[in-house]
């Protein structure tokens, strides 16, 4: 755990490391952030992470949510999720599905990366197995700005709960 003061006078390279992990396998939200320093509060440092990622173009806002991995995916039953992934999609009850509840997840999943090109997002921490589903299911009926808009509105409710779980007042 870190403390806000010590995010604000930490180098670049020591933010980083400390919070990057927030925004899964995307490291450059926090460099962008960092030289937005001093953050009065812990409001100030999510908006500042949110805004590099509003700021970024089309592409990296792409990129940003192709690096999440497929809930309940192959990646996951392999073990091969981050920390972060892993303890959520666990909270979520991702990890104990029945054949048949794997097997819905999967066609979901193809079915949303098959009509969008990159991964469904969800703050896995605010449902469970039951509600993903069928956000998933619903949401692949969706336009792709409003998919994207909404993928990313899910990141900053994920890298909240990650940033909010490592940091101490």
């Amino acid at each position: 755990m870190t403390t806000l003061e010590n995010l604000n006078t930490a180098s670049a390279e020591e933010f980083v490391d400390a919070i990057g992990f927030a925004f899964e396998h995307s490291p450059w939200v926090a460099w962008g952030a960092a030289a937005r320093r001093p953050f009065a509060d812990f409001d100030t440092l999510l908006a500042a992470l949110v805004a590099v990622v509003a700021d970024a173009s089309p592409q990296e806002q792409i990129a940003l949510i192709s690096a999440h991995p497929d809930l309940a995916g192959r990646v996951a039953r392999e073990g091969r999720l981050t920390a972060s992934s892993r303890s959520e999609q666990a909270a979520a009850g991702l990890e104990a599905l029945s054949a048949d509840e794997i097997a819905r997840f999967e066609a979901a999943n193809a079915a949303y990366r098959a009509r969008f090109g990159f991964p469904f997002v969800i703050c896995a921490r605010e449902h469970d197995k039951a509600s993903i589903l069928a956000a998933l299911e619903q949401r692949g009926r969706n336009e792709r700005a409003t998919e994207i808009a909404t993928a990313l509105d899910e990141i900053a409710k994920i890298a909240r709960l990650r940033l909010a779980g490592a940091l101490s007042s």
